[in-house]
């Protein structure tokens, strides 16, 4: 990292980039190394602001000596800055070539923009480590890091470090004795190149913001007069739903170096940070609890009071907020009623609480189990009256479902011979009655909203042979598939085969075993 004190961005752009370097360790997925191409887009806009910060900050600087008179001193440090801003600008110009030439040597981009060879792994690695352009851009953040230190006085460590000088390498027996081409491009899909000269280009935009700030001190460019402080609350948004997290930035609008205010809420003091201009703020952050919702708007008015304590002085705002009533959507193949004693599964979701949504649900009604992502959730009804499920988001309750529970359909009993259905009116040739087969088929309603609960087992079966109203042969069997080889001789035209389905289960969600009552248990199959 560029070291120094870091902006709350920057520290984001350096957890980024520790995650980029971590999954480049490792045999990661295709799925994965898409996804450089979004890491390498948040990575160039970051730049983009840090340089019009930079390109804002130099201008500042400029009026600055002009307003005290350009001095020889000020116009020195300006003229340092726009040294700085210059040299930034040719350095920066030849990573973006660096990119554009690893699109050029991967096979361009297709229709859509997208990288051909966004997962080619060999090519770059090859155009930075064996052909020396990883070398070549070494020296060239390395010489502008040591010419940062020459214009300001300030400590400037290499941009370009070897493993061995990085934290996250230096102990890894596998990386810390490569070199930084090697540690950043050996073996490295385009993607993933792209993205890491993204983050070398906010870091060295980072060094040319440290640099442009201590020549701005030296001409007192940072300084601002003021003769009032304006309390302020800045919300991430003024609607919030109940469950998710209200924030907002409170803070002064005008500031100066060498005050130290104190910023809090209701009463309660808050963290004071400092944005990258240097204006120092008070961070609020608290869950929003449900209110009084308007049945037109479902929105509840509430408010608290924020203090800003300086010197002698507290400043004091008013700052209103409203509650959102969260609308709990459920998603189900079935959503009329759930079944009995079945796997149920439920996509619960509250859209308005967005990524602060991680619910948490409750019933005394039946058995809960948790999906693999949040609102994913199997309810299996423990009895046949109604199921309450209650849904809560970080302890705040968002509301109760009702379902109504039905029963389990009972199955359909199929009866084939040699793979084809039994005619139950025209009968069956004795010569091709050699077995039959007796299955269990779950209604299709049911089958298709809950198939893990769909599955059926005929474990007993009754079959006799009856000849004008008297039995002449039975036998029970235990299996599905019936051999009638031994009954072929005592068969004659005219005479019935008695089917009688006597023990149906269900194999339940859990793994149990449910004796069910199929629709039709007993059958009889006319012999010709």
């Amino acid at each position: 990292m560029a070291g120094g004190k870091e902006t709350p961005r920057q520290k984001m752009i350096g957890m980024m980039y520790l995650v980029l370097t971590a999954l480049l360790a490792l045999q990661v997925s295709n799925s994965v190394l898409e996804k450089f191409v979004f890491i390498d887009e948040a990575l160039r806009m970051q730049g983009q602001e840090i340089a019009q910060k930079n390109t804002g900050l130099v201008s500042s600087i400029n009026a600055e000596v002009e307003k005290k008179g350009n001095r020889p001193d000020d116009k020195k440090a300006l003229d340092k800055a726009k040294q700085v801003r210059q040299m930034t600008d040719e350095v920066k110009k030849h990573m973006d070539q660096l990119r554009d030439d690893f699109v050029k040597i991967t096979g361009d981009r297709d229709e859509n923009g997208q990288l051909k060879g966004a997962k080619d792994d060999e090519i770059v690695s090859s155009y930075m480590v064996t052909q020396g352009k990883g070398t070549e851009l070494k020296k060239k953040l390395n010489d502008y890091a040591k010419k940062l230190t020459e214009l300001t006085g300030e400590s400037f460590v290499p941009l370009a470090r070897d493993a061995k000088d990085i934290d996250i390498a230096k102990n890894d027996p596998d990386q810390k004795n490569k070199s930084f081409e090697e540690y950043y491009f050996m073996k490295t899909p385009t993607a993933a190149g792209m993205a890491t000269i993204s983050y070398l280009e906010t870091e060295l935009l980072n060094y040319e913001a440290r640099a442009l700030g201590a020549l701005a001190e030296q001409v007192g460019a940072k300084d601002v007069e003021f003769d009032q402080i304006v309390p302020l609350v800045r919300p991430v948004s003024n609607v919030v739903a109940a469950g998710a997290k209200f924030e907002a930035e409170l803070f002064i609008t005008a500031s100066a170096s060498g005050l130290n205010p104190t910023f809090m809420y209701d009463k309660k003091e808050v963290e004071a940070s400092q944005n990258e201009v240097g204006i120092k703020y008070g961070k609020i952050e608290f869950t929003a609890s449900p209110g009084n919702y308007d049945p037109k708007t479902l929105m509840a008015e509430k408010s608290f009071e924020a203090q800003i304590i300086l010197n002698d002085s507290t400043y004091k705002i008013n700052h209103k907020y409203f509650v959102v009533k969260p609308v709990i959507q459920i998603r189900s193949a079935a959503l009329s009623a759930l079944y009995m004693n079945c796997g149920n599964e439920l996509d619960v979701q509250v859209p308005a609480l967005g990524t602060s949504y991680n619910p948490s649900f409750s019933s005394g009604d039946a058995t809960i189990v948790k999906g693999n992502r949040a609102g994913l959730i199997t309810v299996i009804p423990k009895g046949r009256s109604k199921v309450k499920l209650s849904v809560s988001n970080a302890g705040s309750s968002l509301g109760t479902e009702t379902f109504d529970v039905k029963k389990v359909p009972p199955p359909n009993i199929e009866i084939t011979t040699r793979g084809r259905e039994v005619d139950f009116e025209g009968g069956v040739k004795a010569a091709a009655l050699t077995e039959i087969r007796v299955k269990a088929e779950a209604e299709e309603n049911f089958a298709r909203e809950v198939p893990k609960d769909a599955r059926y087992r005929v474990s007993r079966i009754n079959v006799k042979l009856a000849r004008a109203g008297r039995q002449i042969k039975a036998e029970d069997f235990s299996s599905e598939t019936i051999s009638l080889a031994s009954w072929r001789s005592l068969f004659r035209p005219g005479d019935n085969l008695i089917v009688k389905v006597e023990n149906v289960t269900r194999r339940t969600y859990t793994g149990e075993n449910e004796r069910v009552k199929p629709v039709t248990t007993i059958y009889s199959i006319p012999i010709n």
